[in-house]
């Protein structure tokens, strides 16, 4: 079975990676296995120490797929900027940010919106399932993301309502529909300072602020972007920005403010402090 030898002063830790809840498309077996679909892949990992062993990809796309060409150590030592971010670096040390496929994400992170991660899997597997190609893993079937083309044709949104999206089906319908119409949206995208590119995020159906920003974080590797959630905003109150409010409602202005004071507070990784700091939370 092919292996990466990591650097030892390149931190990685499998496990982390995939089970802070940037992903949710993987299953980690008893016996220390992780499974996960990326696009057409069915890809099995496991790590033991400084080896990283694998299936299913070459050793191109897991370095790529897992951002080991990235220089961690670096952007840990820009962002541990106090106490608090300190403690949650050395609590989930060798996490990584996965570079995702654009549209899967896309899709996934409209699926995400009021939910929490057991029902987005279940959302994200049901599309799968109804729309995607069979692959299958040993004993096991799975299924690839359908492309927008296939959830955008005619006929689709009503069989999209089948796959119990809710409110969300025709955000996931209408977003499929300008996708596929616009091929190069995400190079677009990506070529796109984060601000704009956040702006032009938006102007799909079913994307807010906090969506457009996992996808920015997530899929574009803009590590700007500092999504804000209900965990986020307690963090941020109770650590950082005391006068926030605490009403149930996050505001549009308490959003901008928090993620601004974090583009201030850890740098140009401040993405990276988001997800060490909902990966360590509490409670």
């Amino acid at each position: 079975m092919p292996q990466i030898t990591l650097d030892k002063d390149q931190p990685f830790s499998l496990d982390q990676t995939l089970g802070c809840g940037q992903v949710f498309r993987w299953d980690r077996a008893a016996d220390g296995w992780w499974c996960g679909v990326v696009g057409s892949r069915v890809i099995r990992c496991r790590q033991e120490g400084a080896t990283l062993m694998y299936e299913g990809a070459d050793e191109t796309f897991i370095r790529h797929y897992f951002s080991l060409d990235l220089d961690l150590g670096v952007i840990l030592a820009a962002i541990d900027r106090d106490p608090f971010i300190h403690k949650a670096i050395e609590r989930c040390r060798g996490l990584r940010l996965v570079r995702q496929p654009a549209w899967e994400c896309l899709c996934s992170y409209i699926c995400a919106t009021n939910s929490n991660i057991p029902m987005i899997r279940r959302r994200i597997a049901t599309i799968a399932q109804q729309f995607g190609n069979e692959i299958r893993c040993e004993d096991t079937v799975r299924f690839s993301f359908p492309e927008p083309a296939k959830l955008s044709c005619t006929g689709k949104e009503a069989m999209l309502a089948g796959c119990k999206l809710g409110y969300r089906t025709p955000y996931v319908f209408n977003t499929a529909c300008e996708v596929a119409a616009e091929k190069d949206w995400a190079k677009t995208i990506a070529a796109l300072p984060y601000e704009e590119a956040r702006r032009q995020m938006m102007k799909f159906s079913g994307i807010g602020p906090k969506a457009a920003d996992c996808v920015l974080l997530f899929a574009f590797q803009k590590y700007e972007a500092f999504p804000v959630d209900v965990w986020i905003r307690r963090i941020m109150r109770e650590h950082y920005i005391t006068t926030l409010s605490n009403d149930s409602a996050l505001t549009g202005w308490e959003y901008d403010t928090i993620r601004r004071f974090a583009r201030q507070h850890f740098g140009e990784y401040c993405g990276y402090a988001q997800e060490y700091l909902y990966a360590a939370r509490e409670g």
